[in-house]
């Protein structure tokens, strides 16, 4: 694991909409993220940092190793780098960016589970 994707401290932590990591928004803009970048390109970019990630979230989870974790199963991260997660999610990805997630053959899920 990369010590670069772990937050530093716990203000303005965004966790990201597609896969729920999170990062401080300026990791966000100067790394994008570790999971989702070659699809949202939000690296240096704070427009896309601020459509793609939400400040609103709950839970953490750290994922050291996610093939075997159930917790990590039960969240669908276990594919996903090592790194600290948001349980749940608040706040959905704009039309424009799910229609081009679905033309890659990307399915889009809410990581919002207040509204499940």
């Amino acid at each position: 694991m990369s010590l670069e994707s772990i937050p530093k401290d716990l203000r303005n932590l965004r966790a990201c909409l597609l896969c729920s990591m999170i990062k401080s928004f300026d990791q966000f803009e100067y790394d994008g993220c570790d999971n989702c970048e070659e699809y949202l390109n939000m690296k240096g970019n704070r427009e896309l940092v601020d459509e793609c990630t939400s400040s609103t979230f709950d839970g953490m989870i750290a994922l050291m190793g996610g093939e075997d974790s159930w917790v990590a199963k039960w969240q669908r991260i276990s594919r996903y780098a090592k790194g600290i997660y948001a349980v749940s999610v608040s706040g959905r990805l704009r039309k424009g960016i799910v229609r081009e997630l679905k033309s890659r053959g990307i399915t889009y899920r809410s990581r919002d589970t207040s509204t499940v």
